[in-house]
C-alpha cells in the first residue's frame, strides 16, 4: 500500500495539490448516495495484510457535510468493496454525538486511535474511498462490532 500512497503524493504534487490522501483529484474520498450500496454485499472479511478489507478501518481525507472544501484525515470503516480500487465506508470518530439514538454505533478503543479513545461509527454518510487515497490501515474491528454497524444500518 505504501506504493499507492506515493503515487497519489507525486500526482497531487504534479497537479500543484497539496493535502492529505483522499483530498484531491482521482483519489478524492466522496460522498455517496445510500442507493449505492446493496446490503447483501457487506460482508466481514479482514486480513490485516496492508490491504483493505470490509471490516477493517483504514485513514483518508473525509470532507465535512458542508460540502465547503474543507475535511479533515480520519479513520473510516470499511462495508464493502465497490470495484478493484473502491470502498464504500462510514467514517468514525471519537466524539460520541448522542450515541445510537443519533446514529453513533459505539465500537470501543482500537488500534485505529493513537490516544486509545472509545470511538463511535456515524451511520448518517456513507463514503466512496479509493485505495490511492488511503493513508495507512488502522485495525479491524471484532466480528460483533461490525455485526452491530451493519444492524444500525437496516433502517437507512
Amino acid at each position: 500500500m505504501a506504493w499507492r500512497n506515493w503515487l497519489a503524493s507525486v500526482t497531487r504534487r504534479e497537479a500543484g495539490q497539496t493535502g492529505a490522501p483522499g483530498q484531491f483529484g482521482p483519489y478524492a474520498t466522496q460522498e455517496v448516495a445510500w442507493d449505492t450500496l446493496d446490503p447483501t454485499a457487506i460482508t466481514y472479511q479482514p486480513d490485516l495484510d496492508g490491504e483493505p478489507d470490509p471490516g477493517e478501518i483504514v485513514w483518508t481525507w473525509v470532507p465535512y457535510v458542508e460540502e465547503d472544501g474543507r475535511g479533515k484525515d480520519r479513520p473510516v470503516l470499511i462495508l464493502v468493496r465497490e470495484a478493484p480500487t473502491t470502498f464504500l465506508a462510514l467514517h468514525v470518530t471519537s466524539h460520541e454525538n448522542g450515541g445510537e439514538a443519533n446514529g453513533f454505533v459505539p465500537v470501543g478503543v482500537g488500534a485505529w486511535d493513537a490516544k486509545g479513545r472509545p470511538s463511535w461509527v456515524s451511520v448518517h454518510r456513507l463514503l466512496r474511498i479509493h485505495t490511492g487515497g488511503m493513508r495507512r490501515e488502522g485495525a479491524a474491528l471484532s466480528p460483533e462490532q461490525f455485526a452491530r454497524v451493519v444492524e444500525a444500518l437496516r433502517p437507512i
